[in-house]
């Protein structure tokens, strides 16, 4: 034991460089369910991590003059962080964290409350040797021996052509790796998840010079694009022109539950109720991305997807935007509000909101919140609506309305006295709890209804109800799987990526809509309702009532899905036969997921609405 303790000693930086690379193949492999198909994807799970992984160790000592034993452990321990981090953050989201999310941790929704829920015992594999590691060093200053110092130059430059040779297996591997920057899970499974954490922190100090160098050249190639888009108007155009517009955010509410029973009740007995009377849009998917529920809000406020990283709110609140808010006023001068039982600072709301056109906004300061009617991220979602309707009524008509419920929040935690049904019985405590969650939502938005009604606020207003983004993640997928008696599958994973969109006009007959569409696509879905017909295109939200289905529904990872196909997980899929098909079937349609997502990157991060008239 003692040789070994003095072997590890005299080679202590390869020791620590070979347990980080076996950690990071494993993880990379078995955390985060990566591709590996073929040799080259082998070859380069192996490669990836070896270059960064010696630089960034290296930099304990590469700028000093003699070796530190204890600079490189700290290297260590904080690249197995960086790596456990990452690995906890995909549990849950199945993506990788960003220089965004790390400057916004405290929106970032889920881990908080619930970190047991993502932590599993073997965890602490990825711990124990630093023990060991302290061990001996503590042994190797009490004998005041010193490992030799590396020869600097031939150390980084062996890191150097290391890295280059990562860089050019990921382009071997993906030609379009580099360029589509947005597809986290391909940088990592090409480049590593180092080298792709430097990859995004290079992205995001460009970024900042996006609007410094913009001008109003920089909008043709935008403006052009746009003014392409079809702008088909339906029957339904202007059907509700000048009535109150509500909007009832469903917080991590997925399409599943909609006329779904569990042990024979309704988990939504209201909402399947309600569709009844109501325009419900049945194939819709969520399109968040990092900034979630506040991602959501922004596609349906302005028609632009969200950006790969971060949180638009938090990253760009000082924008010019072209939002409902600011469209409805313009129309019919319309008032804009918005509901939130939260902090008005989450998710930079205090500042983005007046961006987007609201001049009143009420959050958790606007209610009584007390600890028995809150639970998790806020009050719960029966008393916030109760007591939302008295700051409802001071509104001036025409108004628009926007409520966000926080009841349904992940790791969906619930009182008993609030529990109307039983919570499910599958393998997976979270889909059992959520069962319970959503019910309660449920609830509360019937109370909302009957409120409105009592107070005579109902018939003159256009309510959409939809959910914001999914709520179980995969990390807890196989319990929706046995909930619904189905396999896993690519393609059964995307359909639970579905929401609910319900648009209730009062006094107008219900319609069910099979057109696939997106979350972006509410926007222009609403402007149809409300009549307003824009000069000039400047989003892309597609109108729900007469959208192409050949048209692909965009994802902020770079996937699509149509009618006819689907890519995911970099594979074209066939949704006749939910199998895979020839990747050149996918091709037409990624070239359009390409473009779009690039310029509406464009138009956000270059600010090019204060160039558009």
């Amino acid at each position: 034991m003692k040789n070994f303790i003095n072997w590890v000693g005299k080679h202590y930086l390869a020791a620590l460089f070979v347990m980080l690379w076996v950690k990071v193949v494993v993880v990379t492999w078995v955390g985060f369910n990566l591709t590996v198909e073929t040799w080259l994807d082998f070859l380069v799970l192996l490669v990836n991590p070896i270059g960064i992984s010696l630089l960034l160790m290296g930099l304990a000592f590469i700028f000093k003059k003699r070796f530190s034993m204890i600079g490189v452990l700290i290297a260590y321990v904080l690249l197995i962080g960086l790596l456990y981090a990452n690995l906890l953050y995909y549990r849950f989201y199945i993506d990788f964290v960003t220089v965004s999310v790390l400057m916004q941790l405290n929106n970032v929704g889920g881990l908080g409350p619930s970190t047991l829920e993502l932590i599993s015992p073997l965890d602490l594999l990825l711990f124990l040797d630093i023990i060991f590691f302290v061990y001996v060093w503590r042994k190797t200053k009490q004998t005041k021996w010193q490992p030799a110092m590396p020869h600097k130059k031939k150390y980084v430059g062996l890191t150097m052509v290391l890295i280059m040779m990562t860089v050019s297996l990921a382009l071997l591997r993906n030609p379009y790796v580099l360029q589509a920057n947005y597809d986290r899970e391909q940088l990592v499974e090409s480049l590593g998840l180092y080298n792709y954490q430097v990859f995004n922190i290079i992205n995001s100090l460009q970024s900042p010079m996006m609007k410094v160098l913009a001008s109003d050249k920089s909008v043709e190639p935008v403006t052009n694009y746009l003014q392409g888009m079809p702008d088909a108007k339906s029957d339904y155009f202007g059907l509700a022109e000048g009535k109150n517009l509500v909007l009832i955010s469903l917080e991590s509410t997925q399409n599943f539950v909609i006329n779904r029973k569990v042990n024979g009740e309704e988990i939504t007995p209201f909402l399947n109720s309600l569709i009844e009377d109501s325009y419900y849009f049945s194939n819709i998917y969520e399109q968040a991305a990092q900034g979630k529920t506040s991602d959501a809000e922004f596609m349906i406020h302005t028609g632009l997807y969200p950006l790969s990283s971060g949180s638009v709110f938090v990253r760009r609140p000082e924008n010019e935007f072209i939002s409902l808010p600011k469209l409805l006023k313009a129309k019919n001068n319309y008032s804009a509000a918005t509901f939130h039982g939260n902090s008005i600072n989450f998710w930079n709301r205090k500042q983005m909101y007046p961006s987007l056109g609201y001049n009143q906004y009420f959050s958790q300061e606007d209610f009584h919140i007390t600890e028995e009617n809150s639970v998790n991220y806020g009050i719960k979602d029966i008393p916030f609506f109760e007591q939302s309707i008295t700051h409802l009524s001071t509104l001036t008509e025409p108004y628009m309305a926007s409520f966000l419920t926080l009841t349904n929040h992940f790791p969906f935690l619930l009182e008993n006295e609030d529990q109307r049904i039983p919570p499910a019985d599958t393998s997976v405590d979270v889909v059992n709890r959520y069962v319970t969650t959503v019910n309660y939502e449920d609830a509360a938005i019937e109370r909302f209804f009957d409120l409105l009604k009592k107070e005579g606020m109902y018939e003159d207003t256009i309510f959409v109800i939809y959910g914001d983004h999914y709520g179980i993640s995969q990390e807890f997928e196989e319990g929706v799987h046995e909930l619904l008696d189905q396999s896993e599958t690519p393609i059964n994973h995307l359909q639970l990526q579905q929401i609910p969109l319900i648009i209730h006009i009062p006094g107008q007959e219900g319609a069910i809509f099979e057109t696939i569409g997106g979350e972006i696509d509410i926007h222009a879905t609403i402007l149809e309702l409300m009549g307003i017909d824009e000069e000039k295109r400047t989003n892309f939200s597609e109108n729900l009532f007469t959208r192409d289905p050949n048209k692909p529904v965009v994802f902020r990872d770079g996937s699509m899905v149509a009618s006819e196909y689907a890519y995911l997980n970099n594979a074209c899929y066939s949704m006749n036969t939910e199998s895979l098909t020839e990747e050149e079937n996918c091709e037409t349609y990624l070239e359009t997921v390409r473009k779009e997502l690039k310029l509406s990157d464009e138009i956000i991060l270059g600010d090019l609405f204060r160039f558009m008239e």
